[in-house]
């Protein structure tokens, strides 16, 4: 099963690693982009952050986008893409 979202993020985000053991404590799995290694990846971020490079952001699935979501507010948008 592919996952449902990428979270774009540097490794010096505190919010990130945050965010990504909270999600590995649940078991969602999901694919993670180094916007510092992947110039495409920053321009993503900058287009769901009017222009800043704000991480974490995440792009799920369907085209939407969160920015710096909690743990709550990703699960309801994973059990909203699976309904």
């Amino acid at each position: 099963m592919s996952s449902t979202f990428t979270m774009y993020s540097t490794p010096w985000c505190g919010y990130c690693h945050r965010l990504k053991s909270q999600l590995d404590r649940e078991g969602i799995t999901f694919d993670i982009v180094d916007i510092e290694q992947v110039p495409e990846a920053a321009k993503i971020v900058e287009e769901a952050n009017n222009g800043n490079q704000t991480v974490p952001t995440l792009v799920y699935s369907d085209g939407t986008a969160q920015t710096n979501p909690s743990l709550a507010q990703v699960k309801e948008k994973l059990a909203a893409l699976a309904s």
